[in-house]
């Protein structure tokens, strides 16, 4: 077994990789960028080493840098995480001639599987069922609407050497087809080094479900079951599970059938995953092989009971594995949902900064719930700008999968996380979806369910009701707290306050507090909690129903969030509140002349000049932020009276890149 595993990775992988190396009682190293000397992942390794600056071309992707550590700490193996260097070949054979294992499969199934042409070539060859599609390189935009004219829309635009949703458009006519051909290849320049570009028929109504896949060097391969993912927003998951609620026993053994077939035609070993998609009447076709460990693991490691980690780095060793196919059992069922630094109120744009507060769930078992939260952050963490905006993997196991979505949904209201936009609302929001609840899943998911964005969710009557009896309970023991504090003159304002209107967007109820919250219209209710002020999470029994609800005093309205719910609700003596009705709303700033960066980010380029004349839909201006290449376009036809920066320029939020004319 190995002595000291270096960990080339970073963020929740790196620590969660460090977790399982310390188990098995093997020394860790982790490296970082300049941006990242006092993260979590180096705290927790036994070494660390610099690697180089924030950019990740210059640190984490730079394959001399990594090798220059591991010679400085002696490590005898390396583990790839996913991302950066972990699907890449030649970073595997750098290792294996400086005589250091890598944690992960040979060289050659790399190469094989990380071409997406390739990997469909011999997929097709080793009997696995492949999307139609022209498998050749397209050199020029007009050759890419030929063929999907020839293959019928709608098509899929990748990258050959794509990932994680980069270098991928949908095309349902000729002009997003040459568009999307002109935008996949850029990305995929930018991301990969990699500009090659393929289609492929779109399957409609389609399902995202993978196999994962594990194999020693001693050619065994087996599988550990399905998970299906689609659950995705611009072709990134968002939400997966294991198992997949549409599977049949008679497709999930073909599927499984067909990976193993897949792995063994390409001589893998370690962990990896193979991608299918899945029509409505269970046709599967082959996506993609991930040679490599996926960010979804967990929940498969949680119906099957096995440490996918701990696997790779046995086999990485020369051991054979320790189970066969027929010892592998998926019980119960997992949830995980993706905590991003990304704001859903502003079309998911990304978000940097510092959390001001980082309070998970608690993790373990609780009511047969298994909760656990896979992260690399803690309190007073810095999110860059430079990384992906992944914050956390929220995972949750139950008996059934009615439960494991409810586990989910609790454990997402006892998640608090402050200083940053983030996603938590709307996970919460799809928790509570019937359409998810009951399985009825595409990959079209989110863009049907959510056509205009999301703006928030809206309370039910009934829990406006018991949201309003929160918010006048926490008034009312909020100026009692100043009754004992400032004395008499206090203690009055207070009992008035018994008597209140609390108002929050078109809700408005007239109540009184007392031993039960007594309603001027409709039914009492009955309510306890232990919320005292200065608390920021709180569990209240309303009617007979147990909420865990953030609880926060922000001027003079009281903030709650509950399940994707988040209101700013006044609770007002009655006088007052009729006076409030009368105070003006201040009107928000005219920006339309303007073009505000919407994410903090690089400008990589411009497209207009000061002078212009622009058509609705025009593209002004890209916006690179984590990863991901973002394209401004105009709302209306204008001429652009004046450019404010310039390609290369690092934007804030709402900063100014250019303005129309009046």
């Amino acid at each position: 077994m190995f002595k000291k595993i270096l960990i080339a990775n970073r963020g929740e992988i790196a620590c969660r990789v460090i977790r399982t190396a310390k188990r098995m009682g093997i020394a860790t190293v982790a490296v970082h960028s300049d941006a990242d000397r006092d993260a979590v992942h180096v705290r927790m390794a036994d070494e660390a080493v610099a690697i180089g600056p924030a950019p990740s071309a210059q640190s984490y992707l730079s394959i001399d840098a990594i090798l220059s550590a591991i010679a400085a700490t002696g490590a005898d193996a390396v583990h790839p995480g996913y991302g950066f260097l972990s699907e890449n070949a030649a970073f595997a054979r750098a290792l294996d001639a400086a005589g250091v294992a890598f944690v992960g499969p040979p060289a050659a199934a790399i190469d094989a599987m990380g071409d997406k042409i390739t990997s469909k070539k011999l997929a097709a060859e080793a009997g696995v069922s492949t999307v139609p599609g022209h498998m050749g390189l397209i050199e020029t935009a007009e050759e890419a609407v030929s063929i999907a004219d020839q293959i019928g829309y709608p098509v899929m635009i990748k990258a050959s050497a794509g990932g994680g949703g980069k270098g991928m458009r949908i095309a349902w006519n000729a002009e997003e087809a040459r568009q999307g051909f002109a935008s996949s290849r850029s990305e995929a320049r930018g991301a990969f080094g990699d500009e090659r570009i393929f289609i492929e028929k779109f399957v409609e109504q389609p399902r995202h479900i993978e196999i994962q896949v594990l194999g020693d060097r001693h050619g065994t391969i087996i599988h550990l079951g399905e998970r299906e993912c689609s659950i995705q927003r611009r072709n990134q998951k968002v939400l997966e599970e294991a198992p997949s609620p549409f599977l049949d026993d008679e497709t999930r053994a073909a599927m499984g059938a067909q990976a193993v077939a897949l792995a063994a035609a390409v001589g893998y070993h370690s962990a990896g995953t193979v991608e299918f998609i899945v029509d409505g009447a269970r046709n599967f076709y082959f996506l993609e092989m991930n040679t490599r460990l996926q960010v979804e693991h967990p929940v498969t490691e949680l119906v099957t009971g096995l440490d996918l980690v701990e696997e790779m780095i046995r086999i990485a060793a020369g051991e054979p594995l320790r189970h066969g196919q027929s010892d592998i059992t998926a019980e119960g069922w997992a949830m995980e949902a993706r905590i991003y630094a990304e704001d859903p109120y502003r079309n998911f744009l990304p978000s940097i900064g510092r959390l001001t507060r980082y309070r998970p769930p608690r993790e373990g078992v609780t009511g047969g719930v298994t909760v656990r939260n896979d992260t690399g952050v803690t309190e007073g963490s810095e999110i860059s700008m430079y990384y992906d905006p992944m914050i956390a993997k929220l995972c949750t196991h139950a008996a059934t999968r009615a439960a494991a979505i409810d586990g989910l949904a609790e454990a997402l209201d006892g998640f608090e996380l402050e200083g940053i936009g983030h996603n938590l609302p709307f996970l919460s929001a799809v928790t509570r979806r019937e359409r998810f609840r009951t399985g009825a899943l595409t990959t079209g998911f989110i863009a049907e369910e959510f056509p205009e964005g999301f703006t928030g969710v809206e309370p039910t009557q009934a829990e406006a009701r018991r949201l309003a009896a929160i918010a006048g309970l926490v008034r009312s023991r909020e100026t009692a707290r100043a009754a004992r504090i400032t004395g008499t003159i206090a203690h009055h304002a207070a009992t008035a306050e018994t008597d209140l209107v609390v108002t929050f967007g078109d809700w408005r109820f007239h109540l009184s507090i007392g031993e039960t919250i007594r309603f001027e219209e409709g039914p009492d209710i009955a309510i306890a909690s232990d919320w005292q002020p200065g608390d920021t999470l709180s569990t209240f029994v309303v009617d007979g129903v147990e909420m865990r609800v953030k609880t926060s005093l922000e001027g003079g309205a009281i903030r709650l969030r509950w399940r994707g719910v988040d209101i700013r609700a006044h609770a007002r003596r009655p006088r007052v509140a009729e006076l409030a009705k009368l105070m003006p709303h201040k009107p928000a700033p005219d920006t339309s002349r303007l073009l505000l960066c919407p994410m903090p980010g690089v400008v990589t380029a411009i497209a207009v000049r000061e002078g212009d004349a622009v058509e609705a839909g025009q593209v002004l201006a890209t916006v690179e932020a984590m990863k991901m290449e973002n394209v401004l376009r105009a709302e209306r036809r204008a001429v652009v009276k004046r450019i404010a920066a310039e390609p290369g320029a690092s934007l804030a939020v709402d900063e100014l890149i250019l303005e129309f004319e009046a």
